[in-house]
This record gives structure tokens, sequence and C-alpha cells, in this order.
């Protein structure tokens, strides 16, 4: 089969171990981005299978219209980029592994990274050093702070136990079946959304983003946030109201930020406000982005391709699509 690789921007996924799953098929890989419908197009004309890396490219139904041969789009997570309507009109199969038994150490690592930095200053402190500068400010212990954990999923569970081990109070506040996890953990629960934001000392966003959660966190919630608080969102830019993050910012609740997510990825803009702001940590969606991740998660990708090549596809979000395309 003629299998396309997009978005692999380090030409790394050739260096995998996993890689070998693949041998005998012809493989395409490209290391840069493309998001033009007539570009894509042109690129994708040929391809049989297309392994997409997480949510770098949207695919949408102009592009798939356009691209007879595709039977099949392997992929891991969710798939908000992906026209998956189209896909079944086309016969164009879908298969997705949702990891639900493994959480994303990579993404909860980057999580605590962030924290660290954030609470001294790390990157300011070197950034002042490089340019002959001696100590800028004061930063600020965790251990004593209360941690929130909004949403209490795989990776939210293990930035709590991060949190636990540093010494931190451990707040959550997610649906009730979650909550009654973090019971079950020794977390605590908050007592409501609006005491959760107005207690946490660090607050860390750890949701998928579906219609339920889009702009969950809004900006009255922001404004209840201490002068002195961190918001970290490593999960989703648009779980946070539009432009609700950069304005309380100004307004100087929460006093502290770290993101590696945007609404518009990837973030090109030097003027994105984020970006210009001293008070904010930014980083371009590297959660995930580590050769440890991206063995576990491609070998999900490329054994979902072989199970298709044997007949036997596995983690098809739409069985509509099935015998429609030979």
């Amino acid at each position: 089969m003629h299998i396309t690789i997009l978005d692999d921007y380090f030409d790394t996924v050739r260096t995998l171990p996993c890689f070998g799953k693949l041998a005998g098929h012809e493989v395409a890989i490209w290391n840069d981005h493309v998001q033009d419908t007539d570009a894509l197009a042109e690129r994708l004309h040929d391809t049989e299978v297309l392994v997409l890396i997480r949510e770098r490219t949207q695919i949408r139904g102009a592009v798939l219209e356009r691209l007879p041969k595709l039977k099949l789009i392997s992929q891991r997570s969710v798939y908000p980029h992906i026209d998956v309507e189209a896909c079944t009109r086309l016969g164009i199969m879908v298969s997705s592994s949702q990891h639900a038994d493994t959480p994303s150490y990579a993404a909860a690592e980057l999580t605590w990274g962030l924290v660290l930095a954030a609470a001294r200053a790390i990157p300011q402190q070197m950034a002042a050093l490089q340019a002959g500068n001696w100590q800028i400010g004061v930063g600020h212990t965790l251990r004593g702070k209360t941690l929130g954990i909004y949403g209490y999923g795989r990776i939210g569970a293990v930035v709590a136990g991060y949190g636990k081990a540093f010494g931190m109070k451990v707040l959550v506040w997610a649906r009730e079946p979650a909550l009654a996890q973090a019971r079950s953990d020794g977390f605590e629960p908050a007592s409501g959304k609006a005491a959760f934001f107005e207690q946490c000392d660090v607050l860390s966003l750890h949701m998928r983003l579906v219609d339920a959660t889009r702009g969950i966190v809004t900006s009255v919630d922001l404004a209840r946030m201490k002068p002195t608080a961190l918001l970290v969102n490593t999960s989703r830019a648009p779980l946070i109201e539009p432009n609700a993050l950069v304005n309380a910012l100004r307004a100087g609740r929460p006093g502290l930020a770290a993101v590696d997510v945007y609404e518009k990825e990837p973030l090109r803009d030097s003027s994105d406000p984020l970006l210009s702001m001293n008070n904010v940590i930014c980083t371009p969606h590297i959660g995930y982005v580590t050769r440890d991740e991206y063995e576990i998660q491609f070998t999900d990708i490329f054994d979902q391709i072989v199970a298709y090549a044997k007949g036997a596809p596995t983690n098809v979000v739409n069985p509509g699509a099935i015998g429609k395309r030979h």
C-alpha cells in the first residue's frame, strides 16, 4: 500500500523501532506543514493510507473529495480535525486508538516542568543571565501550596501525584465519576467550581476538548483566581473562553500562566499577545513530543494499518465506511 505520513517535523518516525511494522509498504514522509487544500490534494493524490500526527493537519471534506485512492486514515487519540462524516460517505475508514489504558506521561511531565518553570521564573532568569544580568526577582515555593486539577482523567491523575510528591495540597474539580476516582485515590474534591478557582495557587487543565468542555473556563472563573496564582494549560486552548486568558492576565488574575496549546496551530505569529507577556511561559505544543511517546503512539497507529491490511481493521470510529471503497 501507498502510505503517507504528514507533519513529521524532525523526520523522527522512520528512526523509531516500530517503523519496521510498515516493511513492504511504500511510505512517503513529509516534514513540513501544509494546510492549503490544493497542496494537500496534490501531495496525497496517490495515498491509500494516511497517517496523521495528532491534530497537526485538518482533513476536511474539500480535501477528501479529491483523494480517490484513500482507504484508511490511521491516527491516535481524538479526531476533531477529521471530517468523519465525509470519510464515512466516501468509504474512507478512520482508525484511532483512544489509549484508554495509558496516560501520556510525556504530557504530564511537561505540565510539571511548566509549573516549576513558572514558579521560579526559570526562562526569564536564564534570559537575564544570558543578557549579563544577575537575579531578576524572587520566585515561589510549591510545597504547602494548593494544586488544582480540573478534569481528573489519566493525565490529571498523574499530575496530581506529582503535586503530592512536592508536598502540595491537591484539589480536584471534575464530573462526578472522575471526582469519585479522585476520592478513591486520596485527593480532595473542591466544594464547588467558584471555590476551586478561588483557592488554587496552581490550577492545571486536563480535559478533552468536546462540545461540553469548549469554553468551560470563563472570564468569570479566571477573575476569581489569586493575583499570585498560576494557570497551566497543556490540554487544549479552546477549553478557555476566547480572549479570556489574555484579558485576565492583563487584569492581574491570575498573575501567571504557562501554556503549550493555542487557538491556531502551528502558532507562527510572533505578535500573539501571549508571546509578549513576561508573566507567561509558552511552549509550542510539545506535551507529547518525546521519542518515547512517539514509539507508544506510532506502535498503535502502525498496528491499525497492519490490521487493516489483514482485513481485520481495529479501532474503527466510522464503521459505516467499511466496504464502501475498494
